[in-house]
């Protein structure tokens, strides 16, 4: 795995809120260094609008990505999978490295509740950088 890309599966269940914020970190802190992946158990129809709002006040564009289905592939073809409250219907597959964060879900919430939970993504996503690309750092 010296040579290859790393790449991360984030997870949760709708796609809209954690996973889509948790992936515009890791886009905008990695490059393309990391491939980086994101799906819902259950998709909603659109990304989470206070999601993109709180990303675009970090200078972060999500508005354009859109839910996706977890499938299995996906999965398989990750080497690290983070779930955000996802349960079990998560797939596992040996030999990944598999993190489950607990936050809170942005649905519902108003801006000032889905800042803090911005932040704290940004915060667990640059240690993941950290980790996967120490020279990077």
């Amino acid at each position: 795995m010296i040579d290859k890309k790393p790449s991360v599966l984030f997870v949760c269940v709708h796609n809209a809120g954690r996973s889509q914020m948790a992936a515009g970190w890791l886009r905008h802190l990695a490059g393309d260094a990391v491939e980086v992946r994101s799906a819902g158990s259950a998709p909603a129809d659109q990304i989470n609008p206070v999601a993109v709002r709180v990303m675009a006040e970090v200078g972060i564009d999500i508005s354009g990505h859109t839910p996706k289905i977890l499938t299995p592939d996906d999965s398989e073809a990750s080497d690290v999978v983070i779930t955000m409250g996802c349960g079990d219907v998560c797939p596992y597959f040996p030999g990944q490295r598999h993190e489950d964060w607990t936050l809170d879900d942005p649905a519902g919430q108003g801006i000032d509740a889905v800042r803090p939970i911005r932040d704290e993504i940004r915060d667990r996503v640059q240690a993941l950088v950290d980790d996967l690309l120490p020279t990077a750092s």
